[in-house]
């Protein structure tokens, strides 16, 4: 096994990965971007559903095993690297911790815990043990937010005043399961799920947050919990975060909105990585991995509305989902830095606990 720093085995060996949990988050994200980096080798999936093992074994062939609990990995954790913990987000801080006890690296979907506590508690431990511990922040390898972090460093928006982030979805109907439960132990609804990452990205961009104002509503009949949510983030540095999560958008507005002292940056359409991994898609197979054409670029400028050919096209950067294990691969083999580290993610359980409670009371929550 290997800690933060360390190799495992010979020189030019994979390292081991147990996946834990191969439903949405586990078959379309974790499995295929696994097996598709240098380095690392797919070893183990946790999952007791027939059909998900015969789905998994159809992709990954008999080099894959399965295991029914994850309790199965921790009486064999000499013969693993790094645990992935894909389940349900109740599940996240009791398997990370058990993981981290049992001295594996631990790389866990997002929100990483139900609190920013708990966050920093698993940090804590992580840092006690000597292990690594990460959070799937995908979305930081979007395409629009890679052409977004070009665009500040060559200083072409100026000072940015105002930052607008979406992630609109038109679902009339609630489709059930435990992301739309309105159990507060299974930590659904959008706020900790699309919420985890606009918040996760405008930190990134612009800083600490100084305080925090939120709107969230359970607008479809049988919903129960936040399905429509607003979030506006002042940060230290004086910027303002608008960031929109939304099951009930029946017209899409822009991805990205961002607004500087000399030009704005308007990005509409998602990412495609994600539908092309949902297709079956994979970034080893595919020559323009994240590629998007040309009629879907976002335009910079000033004045005029880019509907109305305000600006110049500006070219979208390719999406590179598969850096981010590549980053895991190289922390655990030769202690790069931590792509996403367990403290960026308490950060924005910060946020996001101030943003349910400014919601709950109708006013701005300082941090």
């Amino acid at each position: 096994m290997t800690g933060t720093t360390g190799t495992t085995g010979t020189t030019g060996t994979a390292l081991r990965v147990a996946l834990i949990g191969y439903g949405l988050a586990g078959s379309v994200f974790h499995a295929p971007l696994i097996a598709a980096t240098e380095g690392l080798a797919l070893d183990t999936i946790v999952t007791s559903n027939p059909e998900r093992q015969e789905q998994a074994r159809a992709e990954f062939g008999d080099g894959v095993s399965f295991a029914a609990t994850p309790e199965e990995l921790w009486a064999r954790a000499d013969e693993l690297d790094l645990i992935v913990i894909a389940s349900p987000n109740k599940t996240h801080v009791p398997l990370a911790t058990a993981a981290l006890k049992a001295g594996l690296p631990v790389v866990v979907d997002k929100p990483l815990a139900g609190t920013a506590a708990e966050a920093r508690e698993l940090a804590a431990l992580a840092e006690e043990r000597g292990l690594l511990l990460s959070v799937f922040q995908n979305r930081r390898w979007d395409n629009d937010f890679l052409t977004l972090r070009k665009l500040l460093a060559e200083g072409e928006l100026g000072d940015v005043w105002r930052f607008e982030s979406r992630f609109e979805r038109w679902r009339p109907q609630p489709k059930g399961g435990w992301r739309e439960s309105g159990d507060p132990a299974e930590i659904g609804g959008l706020l900790y799920d699309l919420g985890s990452h606009v918040v996760d990205q405008a930190l990134v961009l612009f800083g600490p947050a100084a305080s925090v104002y939120a709107e969230t509503d359970v607008r479809r009949p049988g919903a129960q919990t936040d399905d429509d949510t607003f979030i506006a983030i002042t940060h230290t540095n004086g910027v303002r975060s608008h960031l929109y999560v939304s099951a009930t958008t029946a017209q899409l507005g822009p991805r990205l909105r961002v607004l500087g002292s000399q030009a704005g940056y308007v990005k509409y359409g998602l990412d495609p990585q994600e539908a092309d991994l949902r297709e079956g898609k994979r970034p080893d197979t595919t020559a323009e991995w994240g590629v998007e054409p040309e009629s879907l670029w976002g335009r910079v400028g000033s004045g005029e509305s880019p509907l109305t050919g305000g600006g110049r096209p500006e070219p979208t950067l390719p999406g590179a989902y598969p850096a981010y294990y590549a980053a895991i691969a190289a922390a655990l083999r030769d202690g790069a830095p931590n792509p996403v580290t367990a403290q960026e993610a308490a950060a924005a359980l910060d946020v996001l606990e101030a943003a349910r409670r400014s919601a709950t009371e109708g006013t701005a929550v300082s941090l």
